[in-house]
């Protein structure tokens, strides 16, 4: 766990959820397996598994009415560059979850690289780093 237990602060879990979701959503292909790897991440974040279903629904809703990535990026932009770090490769371990990226992931992490005030280094590492796991 990278974040301590908050049970008052479900936005911000919604909102990180969301982002996840946007993720595995992108390449309009949203498996279960992503929803496990996004189920661990909030495990993850300190989230009580008994809300996590909760969670997600009301991020597939944020999600879907939501037409830009920076709400959900206001969330994990002031963190720090560790928990960041742990969010981006919850990211790639989506994205890769099916071992390929396509056009629009890459460009999604590309955006959020930016957003997230992520170097490309570091970026790339973390890209490296999962897909060699996900094999």
């Amino acid at each position: 766990m990278f974040f301590k237990k908050n049970k008052t602060n479900n936005n911000f879990h919604t909102k990180i959820c969301a982002l996840l979701i946007h993720a595995a959503k992108i390449d309009e292909d949203y498996t279960d397996k992503e929803e496990e790897i996004i189920k661990k991440t909030l495990e993850d974040l300190g989230l009580d598994k008994e809300i996590i279903s909760k969670t997600i629904e009301e991020a597939k809703v944020i999600e879907n009415n939501s037409n830009q990535i920076l709400d959900f990026t206001r969330e994990v932009k002031n963190l720090s560059k560790k928990d960041k770090i742990r969010i981006v490769e919850s990211l790639w371990s989506i994205i890769y979850s099916n071992e390929n990226a396509d056009i629009y992931e890459t460009n999604l992490m590309r955006r959020l690289a930016g957003l997230l005030y992520i170097d490309n280094k570091t970026m790339g590492n973390i890209k490296e780093k999962i897909k060699q796991n996900s094999k």
